[in-house]
């Protein structure tokens, strides 16, 4: 059975090997449509010179606020159709959809609208009042769920998210993110809980799309490289914004 197999894999290895070329082209270009949109509205900030301190106590010569994209009916459908597109073409079987409070609340409701599914929100804590609920909305055990985060850092408030779906009984088929900066014990993280993570940008298309519009130069890209190497530690002043 196992020659027949591979004779059968390695005639139609073409037909396996040219959609997988052909999504990763296609992914390659969204991250940098993302990234050209998030530093044009600026979404995301790069200031080697002057960082900023993340709620963390982090130094960071990023800051990102994805929230502002809302603002931008263009960029918000772009955002709305590429999520879109990925739970049809990935996640067919997908039930429901879960945003993860507050920032990926909006751009959860249109995917859900857009492909009329369901919609909740996950609280980061639950409701001091009320039913205490950490899940807003009506999600159904057995349902199967993707969860859709405006930025992925650590990793910890979104697989918290993720905690709360699979205590209701609910399964997490995967996790969308607007963007991803890539550490790497947040993907460390996922791989753990066994959340399939993917984001239509990353940090490293952001420092592409930056080089090459010149927004920082060679000397600012290697200190930005090197601050992802070990941002816990990096860094000595800046200025405080939580996020």
């Amino acid at each position: 059975m196992l020659p027949q197999l591979v004779r059968f894999f390695k005639k139609n290895t073409i037909f396996v090997v040219i959609p997988l070329i052909n999504s990763i082209i296609q992914m390659k270009t969204v991250q940098k449509l993302t990234a050209e949109k998030l530093l044009k509205v600026k979404a995301i900030k790069l200031q080697p010179s002057n960082p900023f301190t993340w709620a963390s106590g982090w130094k960071s010569p990023i800051y990102c606020d994805n929230r502002k994209l809302m603002s931008y009916p263009s960029i918000r459908n772009f955002i709305k159709v590429e999520f879109a597109r990925i739970i049809l073409e990935q996640y067919p079987q997908t039930d429901a959809i879960a945003g993860v409070a507050t920032g990926a609340i909006a751009p959860g409701a249109l995917v859900a609208d857009l492909l009329d599914l369901p919609f909740v929100y996950i609280r980061s804590t639950p409701k001091d009042h009320g039913l205490e609920n950490m899940i807003e909305g009506d999600l159904k055990p057995k349902q199967k769920v993707i969860v859709i985060e405006d930025l992925v850092s650590t990793g910890g408030s979104s697989l918290k998210a993720v905690e709360a779906i699979r205590s209701n009984g609910s399964d997490v088929l995967g996790m969308l993110a607007i963007f991803t900066y890539g550490f790497t014990h947040s993907i460390q993280n996922m791989q753990e809980a066994r959340v399939e993570l993917t984001a239509l940008s990353n940090y490293d298309a952001i420092l592409d799309e930056a080089l090459a519009t010149d927004y920082i130069d060679e000397s600012e890209l290697k200190t930005l490289q090197d601050w992802r190497k070990n941002p816990e530690t990096w860094g000595q002043s800046g200025k405080k914004i939580k996020i």
